[in-house]
């Protein structure tokens, strides 16, 4: 078999093994600043491939990430906080009245348990959630508008529960973790390598999730969940242990972000920064896995890249990205890789169509 380097370059299991190499070297050659900024970015990637299984493989959109995300950020943000002060109760619960410590901030003052329930719990709430939801098959735009609700719902009760969550400034003032400084440029670059290496893990792991046989289903679900039902699968559980899993997978990420920023507050939550989650995956191309984390990473850069070039107009431009992207590549980034493979191959595309749909027979 003749060997062809398009092949390789244009497969997505190597671009995303080039991808990784060129991560673990960035540390070489990239200051602490930015390559704190880019393991940010990193755990933003993390994110969406979980994202992504659940809209770009089940086809349920969720407008909701931001809470599991909070979830995990905010149990590594009292970890961090109580050992800035070996235990006792924090300033601005101090300020709030509060004298003896809450015993569900004093539960995670242990490294293992902060760590575990910052995966765990994201994924009981959306499993508890999901199955009422999916067994009442609710779908669509109503679960979207849902979750959506749900964000408003959870701001509002950090903002609103102060003495306990920091109200709108959040929980800061974190020095160490694992007793070692959190600022000293060794550590960053640990957590760095850290994001690094669960990136690969979590894609890996999704990787072989979707092209094994329970993938097929949930890419059934996507396409005819009615059919699939009529032929006896019990659809909701799938999507139940999706969504648990999609929201285990942002409580990691959600961890590692606190880690490299040393803050969280709620407007880290919110509505926009679950609706731009969306963006990334869509930017990237839903249903690649790699796509997404292109997609959350070139985003971010060229939110860097604008803001600091062009501090006054930088929002423009990232509105000209989306809005050229929705026009013109409604498949994403990754669909320019998929229609180039695909003429090479002979086919003819329709723009109307995605390349999983025009190679589907007609019915």
């Amino acid at each position: 078999m003749a060997f062809s380097l398009s092949k390789y370059l244009f497969d997505r299991r190597w671009l995303f093994v080039a991808l990784l190499i060129i991560l673990v070297a960035c540390p070489l050659f990239l200051s602490d600043f930015r390559l704190n900024l880019l393991g940010r970015f990193l755990a933003f990637a993390i994110l969406v491939i979980g994202l992504d299984l659940l809209w770009g493989y089940t086809g349920v959109l969720s407008l909701g990430h931001g809470i599991f995300f909070g979830v995990g950020a905010y149990i590594m943000a009292i970890y961090l906080k109580l050992e800035a002060t070996s235990g006792a109760v924090p300033d601005f619960m101090m300020w709030n009245g509060i004298t003896e410590l809450p015993w569900f901030w004093a539960m995670f003052e242990n490294p293992v348990m902060a760590i575990s329930f910052a995966i765990l719990l994201p994924m009981l709430l959306a499993g508890t959630l999901g199955f009422f939801i999916f067994r009442n098959r609710i779908k669509d735009v109503y679960f979207t508008i849902l979750t959506q609700a749900l964000v408003i719902v959870t701001v509002t009760l950090i903002i609103s529960k102060q003495e306990y969550t920091g109200g709108t400034n959040g929980i800061t003032g974190f020095s160490t973790v694992f007793g070692q400084s959190l600022m000293a440029p060794s550590t960053q670059k640990s957590i760095y390598l850290i994001t690094v290496l669960c990136l690969g893990l979590i894609f890996f792991l999704c990787y072989r999730l979707v092209h094994s046989r329970f993938g097929k289903t949930l890419i059934a679900i996507r396409d005819g969940e009615n059919r699939l039902r009529f032929s006896g699968y019990d659809t909701s559980l799938f999507k139940v242990f999706v969504f648990a899993l999609s929201a285990g997978i942002a409580g990691l990420a959600g961890m590692l972000f606190v880690l490299q920023v040393g803050m969280i507050s709620p407007t880290t939550i919110g509505i926009v920064p679950s609706i731009e989650m969306i963006l990334w995956v869509a930017i990237g191309g839903r249903g690649t896995l790699i796509g997404p984390v292109f997609g959350a990473i070139t985003t971010n850069l060229a939110k860097t890249f604008f803001s600091e070039n062009y501090p006054d107009i930088w929002l423009f431009f990232l509105g000209s990205i989306f809005v050229i992207v929705v026009l013109f590549l409604p498949g994403g980034f990754m669909s320019l890789f998929k229609k180039w493979r695909f003429k090479k191959k002979g086919g003819i595309i329709d723009e109307t169509k995605s390349i999983e749909e025009a190679k589907r027979p007609a019915v």
